[in-house]
Formats: C-alpha cells, structure tokens, sequence
C-alpha cells in the first residue's frame, strides 16, 4: 500500500453521532496511521449554537490518529461550501483524500478499502471516486466480483483523486444547454432519476449540494464510481437531528461488513446491476411529494408531510 490518504472529516451540530464516528473510525486498523483534518461549521442560527459548541468540544478531545488538525469556520458555510472549500485544501496538497461527514458508522478495515482502493485505480482515468457504502439492491450470485461500477458517486464514505476532484463545474454553467437535450436528460438519469429533480432544484437555489454538482460533472466527464458489494458504511444521521434529510432512512440501511474486498481492475459495466441501482434511486411517490414541495417554496409542510406519510 502506497502513502495514506488524509482524512477530511465535516462536522456540525451533532456531537452524539460525531463521536460514535469517531469510536468507529479509530476501531480501524490504520488509524493510528492515518491524519485527521476536522472542518467544524459555524452555527446557521442561534437554535444550533450550543449543539455545535459542543461538537467542537468534543473534536478537541480526539487522539489516537497519527496527527488531528482542526478546522473551525467563524461564520456559517453551509455543507457544501464545507466540503468543497475543505477537499480543495487538503487534496491540493496530498493529492487524494478520503471524505467523512458526522453521521457515518464504519466498519474497522473501511481505511484499508478506501486506501487499497486509491492505489488500484489511480490510473484508471475512467473512475471518478469509490465509495464505501453499498445501497441494499438485489445483487445475482452469479456476480463474481466484490465490486461494481455505477454512474453516480455517493457522498457518504467516499474517495477521490485530485485530477479528478478539478474536473468539477460547481457553477452549472451549461445547465440551461443541458436542459434542453431530451437525449441528455435521459442518459443523466441512468443512475436514478431522482439526479434530474435535484439538479434542477440546485440550479433553481433550492437546494445546496455538492454531491448533486458533483455527479452532474461526473456525468459529463463519462466517468464512473467503483461501490462495494457489501457495505463499509452505514449513515446514522437520519431523523430529528438530520439538518438535510426527511426522511428516517430505512431504505438506505446496510448492513456493515468486515469481509476483505478483493479488487477487480478493468470492471464493465453490469446491465443488471445498473437496473437494479436506478430503480433503488427512482423517486417513490414520498420523493415525489417531497420534490413538489420544495420545488413550490413549501419546504414547512416537507417534514410534515413526510412523517404523515411514513405512519
């Protein structure tokens, strides 16, 4: 294995799930090897302020990496300039990084994945990033292999390259051509076609993702994400203390797994498999609702609705 990749953690207002992160993540075995870079938000009003001095608390504490470097923003970024403005610093100068947020649970050989993975596809210019979490889709025994390509990258668990993190458009300056293209459209939405609804809702500044800008890049660079079989992450951070999602979750849970990933190189595509995925990420008709909503300055009835509908 080639040098460690750093670890960017994001941070915010939730110092219960940041700190069963932590536990997870030092229960790896290359941990003590590896260096933290924390990038703790600024509170986006008054309501969060005591919950993210407490999270910054609690960062201050950490030990049992090879060296933890903290990041504390004075003023409110948001997630996705964090995680921009935060990969950019440290990828332009270690060259890769592995990307956590605070509601990530991790299995104990997540490290060695990620950085195995960085090393074995580095060259393979056709991958954009690899992620640890595996969406629970129906998966043919007959698939010999421990992991498999899709068209869109996940933000939870995931590394990358910088030749490729600075192949990003963060501004959407072609959207209004891209929009137009029935054809375009169509193909974007081969990773699921809850990607075309969130992308419009960015564009409209509704909505204020990185991953969405970031699958939209990797989109028109032709690139791919290499997902594992079998999960190395689980998201915690559904339900009340969730600042962007509505939803409680149940759809994405995996299960975690210690199983040693053995690495294919030169994957193709899985027919199968991408018809399984998209449909996992098709909008169902509470996805439906809640992008009608949102798309209709109704983001006060998104909670509601959501939790009436799930009863």
């Amino acid at each position: 294995m080639k040098t460690l990749a750093p670890i960017a953690l994001f941070v915010y207002s939730r110092p219960k799930e940041t700190e069963e992160l932590i536990k997870s993540l030092k229960n790896n075995r290359l941990a003590k090897d590896s260096s933290l870079f924390i990038f703790s938000d600024a509170p986006k009003h008054e309501g969060h302020t005591e919950l993210v001095s407490q999270t910054r608390q609690f960062i201050k504490t950490i030990t049992g990496f090879k060296s933890v470097e903290i990041f504390e923003s004075p003023v409110n970024k948001g997630l996705a300039r964090s995680v921009i403005d935060g990969v950019t610093q440290i990828i332009d100068e270690y060259g890769k990084v592995i990307v956590l947020e605070d509601d990530d649970l991790l299995s104990t050989d997540f490290l060695e994945y990620l950085n195995e993975a960085l090393d074995v596809y580095e060259a393979d210019k056709s991958i954009w990033s690899v992620t640890a979490y595996a969406p629970p889709i129906d998966i043919s025994p007959d698939y010999k292999h421990d992991v498999y390509l899709s068209y869109r990258g996940c933000s939870w668990g995931w590394c990358t390259w910088k030749d490729r993190w600075h192949k990003h458009n963060w501004d959407l300056s072609d959207y209004k051509k891209f929009i137009k293209n029935t054809l375009e459209k169509k193909r974007f939405q081969k990773g699921g076609n809850d990607l075309l609804k969130m992308l419009e809702l960015q564009y409209l500044k509704k909505l204020d993702s990185w991953a969405i800008r970031s699958c939209y890049s990797q989109f028109k660079h032709g690139m791919y994400t290499v997902y594992p079989i079998r999960s190395k992450i689980q998201n915690i951070g559904f339900g009340e203390t969730s600042t962007h999602c509505t939803s409680s979750g149940t759809k994405y849970k995996s299960d975690l797994s210690e199983k040693k990933v053995i690495f294919t190189e030169n994957l193709e595509l899985n027919e199968k498999i991408l018809q399984e995925f998209k449909q996992y990420y098709d909008l169902d008709i509470i996805g439906r609702i809640g992008y009608f909503l949102k798309r209709n300055n109704l983001d006060g009835y998104l909670k509601w609705a959501v939790k009436y509908l799930r009863k």
